[in-house]
Order: C-alpha cells, then sequence, then structure tokens
C-alpha cells in the first residue's frame, strides 16, 4: 500500500501508527527467536530483498491508489505470521528511507498492507487444518492459490475504504476505477503465490515452515 499522509487527518495517522507499534511488539514477542538458524536469518532477510524489489514494481492511477503485488500469503507460508509481520514492516521503512513513502503514514500502510493480508492467510491456513483434509492440493489450492488472491482484494479494499470514509476520493471513483485493478491483480497474486508455494514444497520444502511433509505426503489424507 501507498496511503500518503496528507489525505488523512493526523488523530487517524497517529491511532494506526500506535496500535501498529503494538501489533508489532506483540509479534516480536511471539517469535521464538533462540530456535532461528542462520539458514532461517539469511531466508528471512533474503525475502525482505525480494519483497522491497517486488513493491517497487508498481502502478498506479491517483495517490494512495497504486496498485503491486502484495507477497504476504507467500511470506506468512514460508516464515509463519509473525516473521511476516516484522518483514513486512522492515519493507515498508525501508521504502520510507528510500524516498517511495511517507514515514507519517507506516502504519497505516502496515495494517492495510500487510496486517490484513497475513492475518487473512494465516487464519485460512488454520481453518484449513482443521476442516480440510490434509492434502497437497489443499495447501497450495486453498492456502497459497485462494489466500494470495483474497488477501491482496482485502488490501485494497481496505485502502479504499479508509480513502472513501476520509472523503479522499468519490465512493463512485473508487469502485468504478480502482476495484475492478485490485479485482484483476488479486488472481494475479493468487497465481503467484499458488506457484511459488507449489515449486518449493516439491523442491525446498524445508524453507516452508507451515509445511509437513509427513502431514501432507508421508501418511494419506488426514480429517
Amino acid at each position: 500500500m501507498d496511503l500518503p499522509a496528507v489525505l488523512f487527518p493526523p488523530w487517524l495517522l497517529i491511532v494506526t501508527m500506535v496500535l501498529s507499534g503494538l501489533l508489532l511488539g506483540f509479534a516480536t514477542s511471539r517469535v521464538a527467536w533462540r530456535t532461528l538458524n542462520a539458514a532461517t536469518c539469511n531466508a528471512w532477510m533474503g525475502a525482505c530483498v525480494l519483497l522491497l524489489g517486488l513493491w517497487l514494481l508498481k502502478g498506479g492511477l491517483r495517490p494512495g491508489l497504486s496498485f503491486h503485488m502484495l507477497g504476504a500469503t507467500i511470506l506468512t507460508l514460508l516464515m509463519g505470521p509473525w516473521l511476516a509481520m516484522l518483514a513486512m514492516a522492515v519493507v515498508l521503512l525501508a521504502l520510507v528511507a528510500g524516498g517511495h513513502g511517507d514515514l507519517l503514514s507506516v502504519g497505516l500502510n502496515w495494517l492495510c498492507g500487510a496486517a490484513l493480508p497475513v492475518a487473512l492467510s494465516a487464519g485460512l491456513l488454520q481453518l484449513a487444518r482443521r476442516g480440510l483434509p490434509t492434502q497437497l492440493f489443499v495447501y497450495v489450492f486453498i492456502n497459497a492459490f485462494i489466500a494470495g488472491g483474497l488477501s491482496l482484494f482485502l488490501s485494497g479494499a481496505a485502502g479504499m475504504l479508509a480513502l472513501g470514509m476520509n472523503a479522499a476520493y468519490g465512493w463512485d471513483y473508487l469502485l468504478d476505477e480502482a476495484l475492478p485493478f485490485y479485482f484483476l491483480l488479486s488472481w494475479s497474486e493468487a497465481f503467484t503465490s499458488g506457484l511459488t508455494i507449489a515449486i518449493l514444497v516439491v523442491y525446498r520444502p524445508q524453507w516452508v515452515s507451515t509445511f509437513d511433509d509427513q502431514a501432507y505426503l508421508g501418511s494419506g489424507p488426514r480429517f
């Protein structure tokens, strides 16, 4: 997300900054730092760099309405929701440091573009584990493909809701001009997420922390 601070009231920016700080503090406390090895840390930093490049490849209609791939679902499946949230916060701060974002709106951008899509991806993963067969197809199609598309669409919808409720743009413009772009881009996000995870679980399953070889492949379907 690239929501500029000028389009929002100061109180909203302050509230979202505080809320983001609290959520990031909670995420930090949930990470088992002592169990992280050098390979995991290197993979985390590499993911941050790749995500930064992905977010720089974007287009837009007007300020606050930019379109780019998100990568939230991939990060969530690779490293879990807490490290994924921290990684996306690092990327946002890096963008601000490079002159591609607004420091005052980092909290709002992180909530819409990181916290919500990561929470959705993690929630769908838990629902699939509880209510669906433990099969590779379910993991790739539901937790990567479907979750990837829904996460981007949710992020875009949250950004449009923030813009519309603060009268930055009219609802007619947002629904007629911006919403179709997010809908179309969500299919690209779904395809990219599904394909990436499918390749990784076949060739590098050890890189995907939420994937268990024995559960998904070794013991057959489990309800």
